[in-house]
């Protein structure tokens, strides 16, 4: 009898693990799931390749589209469709808000600026923005100061790199830069980064970087809890996240006082601190902290991780490295550009391949791979697909660019052509939907245009004068942050080109 009751002790929870945890769901396709705990096994054992096992997935569903299944009755919707990215961002775009589940995981650090609220908050900080990304002083001097950041900083270091041949860190070099630049276009402080001058800018950046990197743990916790006890707790990495917070906040507040009570002077006039300082119903100090925040991290995570995937891209295909450099010696005999000198705003426009070559890594590692928002009423979408009210739906940008059913069978291969006219030789862009890098509907990217500027100013300045090689074929490792980044960084050799 007690050799029966031992057995039976023994056998039963392994009976229970293999009826709850074992049984997978009978769908062929979508994500797998399982009773009581649904598709979390599979997100566990693939969080390392998360962005591959995503696409594999999606790209196995007839539609495109598949359901993350949680316990509760509130799921998961993730899509590649881009009718559906099309309902959710343009068509319904009322019913698919950012929503508290999302806002309140950023909330410590964006507080309620622009990319981390709803409705009226957002409407304003919107409207203020479109107006003032399409003002030509706005883009003179975004230009201008990308023209003093490359001359003074950037090619200097790679100058330097290419004399003592050593291997350097591509990526980092590039977020230096676009820190600095945007915290000149949004505070016009010069933090100097990428100089050796700017202690204080220094401790602001990486304060920034690291509370970045762990608010965006948060997302990918299995269980959301696990980060609110810590935080409740104020232990690990959610302690570490708060001090982080609080010097980015102590440095962004006191430039944000320092220039309220100021006025909007004469020295102070074409950034964008200046620029919502003068809006009445947005002058408050928090509210100007969280704007200025919410830019500095869309503008520097984003150009810096799109150049870094773009020159590794580059190294694995010289012949489109010698396809831009003729565009660029092209433009130097009809304009009368020396080699050294940056081009301005007239020249990049004329930069047709480069626009599509950068264009094209955007497709394949677009900085921001997966976009969340929120139903705010049942839904169905265009596929049929039913999302319940309070259900989160995804979708995700970067298994976009590798569906067969949008780009193709090349739809894996690096190929700047398919961006071109062949008819006159032009740029030929692509419905935001089916290309929602810089998202679509109201709420696309206001910095589209700077960031083209930026981009493309660096990749000509950079290739005219060096050419960067990049050991081993192999894909780096991607990084999941608050954008797409490669871990570990990217390390390149600089030679200056004869």
């Amino acid at each position: 009898m007690a050799l029966l009751i031992f057995i039976f002790l023994l056998c039963f929870p392994i009976s229970i693990f293999f009826i709850f945890f074992t049984k997978k769901s009978s769908s062929e396709f979508g994500f797998k799931s399982y009773p009581i705990v649904g598709s979390f096994p599979g997100l566990v054992n693939n969080r390392h390749r998360f962005l591959d096992w995503t696409v594999e997935t999606l790209s196995r569903c007839p539609t495109q589209t598949a359901i993350f299944r949680r316990p509760g009755k509130q799921q998961l919707i993730m899509t590649a469709n881009p009718s559906n990215v099309e309902y959710m961002l343009k068509t319904k775009f009322e019913s698919f808000p950012k929503g508290q589940q999302f806002t309140s995981v950023l909330e410590d650090f964006l507080g309620h600026g622009i990319f981390n609220s709803d409705g009226d908050m957002w409407w304003k900080q919107r409207k203020t923005a479109s107006y003032e990304f399409s003002t030509k002083s706005l883009r003179d001097f975004v230009m201008s100061n990308v023209t003093v950041e490359i001359n003074t900083r950037l090619v200097p270091v790679l100058v330097e790199a290419a004399t003592t041949g050593k291997l350097i860190d591509l990526q980092d070099i590039l977020e230096r830069f676009a820190f600095d630049n945007i915290c000149k276009l949004a505070f016009n402080v010069d933090c100097a980064c990428l100089g050796h001058d700017g202690a204080v800018g220094v401790n602001f950046m990486r304060a920034f970087e690291t509370a970045a990197t762990i608010i965006s743990q948060r997302f990918r916790s299995v269980a959301s809890c696990a980060w609110r006890i810590k935080k409740k707790l104020n232990i690990g990495s959610e302690r570490v996240l708060r001090e982080s917070i609080a010097t980015v906040h102590k440095f962004a507040d006191e430039i944000v006082r320092n220039r309220i009570d100021q006025g909007r002077s004469s020295d102070h006039k074409e950034d964008l601190l200046s620029r919502f300082i003068s809006k009445e119903e947005m002058n408050s100090p928090e509210i100007l902290r969280d704007i200025v925040i919410s830019f500095i991290l869309a503008g520097r995570d984003t150009t810096s991780s799109a150049l870094s995937w773009f020159f590794w891209l580059l190294s694995m295909h010289p012949e489109v490295e010698d396809k831009i450099l003729q565009e660029l010696n092209s433009i130097r005999a009809r304009t009368g550009k020396r080699i050294g000198e940056v081009y301005g705003f007239e020249h990049l426009k004329m930069m047709n391949y480069l626009h599509a070559a950068i264009t094209e890594s955007l497709r394949l590692y677009p900085p921001v791979p997966v976009d969340i928002k929120s139903c705010a009423e049942d839904n169905v979408l265009p596929d049929g697909t039913f999302v319940g009210k309070g259900w989160a739906i995804t979708y995700n940008i970067f298994a976009m660019g590798r569906m067969e059913s949008i780009w193709g069978k090349d739809c894996d291969r690096f190929d700047p052509e398919r961006w071109i006219d062949e008819t006159n030789g032009c740029f030929r862009g692509e419905d935001p939907s089916k290309f929602p890098a810089f998202h679509a509907g109201p709420r696309m990217c206001v910095g589209k245009d700077m960031a083209y500027i930026q981009m493309k100013s660096i990749v000509a300045a950079v290739l005219e004068r060096f050419v960067v090689e990049v050991p081993g074929k192999e894909r780096p490792e991607i990084l999941l942050s608050m954008t797409l980044r490669i871990k570990g960084g990217l390390f390149a050799r600089v030679q200056e080109r004869s």
